[in-house]
């Protein structure tokens, strides 16, 4: 049985809190119930310009547009009276006003808090300006998406008419010679056979634009959801200022932000991932090493990934040799593929990692216990952002498995898997050892 930790002192909480005060990469206030700023961290020093000496004991009004500058006080007045919120405990969408006289966007939560006989209201603020510019990319590639969708639909419908029109010339002038018929029939299977082709690179730029558009509309909308949890947690986490009573309640919500950390950086390193393999920017770099301490570095980094209970049984064959391969590569693969089986599987289900070599030929077999995949989307599973219709409900990009795809053909090898729904799925995977060696 886990030994209870030692129960903190209140300087070592206070000194905790204000570790985490300062390290918030969002900017944070405290005021008083007149609007008196007593503290901000070094994120809003940096957000707004200004010094923490230049804000403390001015009304927080000075880092606002109107009409909230003028009406500040009044907010908090009206809020004391009738205890009825409009931003506290809400939180909305403000304009701050930095030291340079410039706007910006600013997602702003506000908490209140009873402090002995002292009120004090506590604001995160946000910077919002990369997501409204990155809204308004989003609107602007539409509009050229549609704008070059539609000129595209002209140009093929002006190239038949022209080609019709001379096909009609054609037949005009040679009416009256079995020349001039097969001269027709000529034309019209090259004006078909042109149609064909306009259309063809119609379809394929229309896929590529659906795509871009797709990409762009899918980092917007995943990185939303994580980002939403990051500012709700922490604002939950701030609000419990009490003592060992809200220790864990504090600890729930500090974990629900490294989660959804760990979920935005895995959203980014396959987006990224994606990228350098469409670009062929991706080569491979291999090195010896051995296979068992390989094994035990990559479980070891991996326990973050899993879910409470979970697990993974590691069971090896012949993997004291040391093999030549992309190190980096190879543990890309093996994270995707374990990942996958942490997501699609409920807490406290085994996950079980299998290697061995056979004839200068690296096995990997990755085995969970999860929902499985439907017999009528297994086909599509390496297609990028194909997703199967039974987890609608657990976030991903479905980038992993084409990106694993990708990589094994880098390394000359192979991927398989057999699935069946509510039982479970087993991923094979197979990379030739050409060059390596054993010790």
């Amino acid at each position: 049985m886990k030994e209870k930790s030692p129960k903190k002192s209140t300087e070592e909480i206070a000194a905790y809190l204000e570790a985490i005060f300062n390290a918030a990469i969002d900017a944070i206030f405290t005021i008083d119930e007149h609007g008196i700023v007593e503290r901000m961290n070094p994120a809003a020093e940096q957000l707004f310009g200004y010094k923490a000496s230049e804000v403390m004991g001015n009304n927080i009004s000075m880092l606002m547009t109107m009409p909230d500058r003028q009406n500040h006080n009044n907010y908090i007045n009206r809020y004391i009276e009738t205890r009825q919120p409009r931003i506290i405990g809400i939180g909305r969408e403000v304009m701050g006003r930095r030291k340079n006289g410039t706007e910006m966007p600013l997602r702003l939560a506000v908490s209140e808090t009873m402090l002995e006989d002292r009120r004090i209201f506590t604001g995160i603020l946000h910077d919002l300006t990369a997501m409204k510019e990155a809204e308004a990319e989003i609107r602007k590639l539409n509009q050229d998406l549609e704008l070059q969708n539609d000129r595209l639909e002209l140009k093929v419908n002006q190239r038949t008419e022209e080609l019709s029109e001379a096909v009609n010339r054609l037949l005009s002038l040679n009416q009256q010679l079995v020349r001039e018929a097969e001269e027709r029939r000529a034309a019209e299977t090259a004006l078909r056979k042109s149609e064909d082709e306009l259309r063809k690179a119609l379809k394929k730029e229309k896929q590529l634009n659906e795509l871009k558009s797709r990409f762009v509309s899918m980092a917007s909308h995943e990185f939303r959801t994580p980002l939403s949890t990051v500012l709700s947690s922490a604002d939950l986490a701030e609000a419990y200022t009490g003592g060992e009573e809200h220790q864990e309640k504090r600890s729930k919500h500090l974990t629900r932000i490294k989660t959804a950390v760990g979920t935005l950086t895995s959203i980014l390193n396959d987006f990224l991932s994606l990228s350098k393999l469409e670009e062929n920017m991706v080569q491979t770099q291999a090195v010896k090493f051995k296979l068992k301490e390989f094994c035990d570095e990559v479980e070891d980094e991996m326990q973050g990934l899993l879910k409470p209970g979970q697990h993974i049984i590691q069971e090896h064959e012949n993997c004291d040799a040391q093999v030549f391969l992309d190190k980096q590569i190879l543990k890309n693969i093996i994270y995707n593929l374990v990942s996958n089986a942490s997501k699609y599987s409920d807490k406290g289900k085994p996950i079980f990692c299998r290697l061995r070599v056979v004839d200068k030929v690296l096995f990997i077999e990755i085995e969970d216990k999860g929902i499985g995949i439907p017999e009528e989307d297994q086909p599509y599973m390496f297609q990028r952002f194909f997703r199967a219709n039974n987890v609608e409900n657990i976030q991903g990009t479905g980038l992993g498995l084409n990106i694993v795809k990708r990589y094994l053909n880098l390394l000359g090898g192979d991927i398989s898997f057999i699935s069946k729904p509510s039982y479970g799925s087993v991923f094979s995977v197979n990379i030739p050892l050409t060059k390596s060696k054993l010790n």
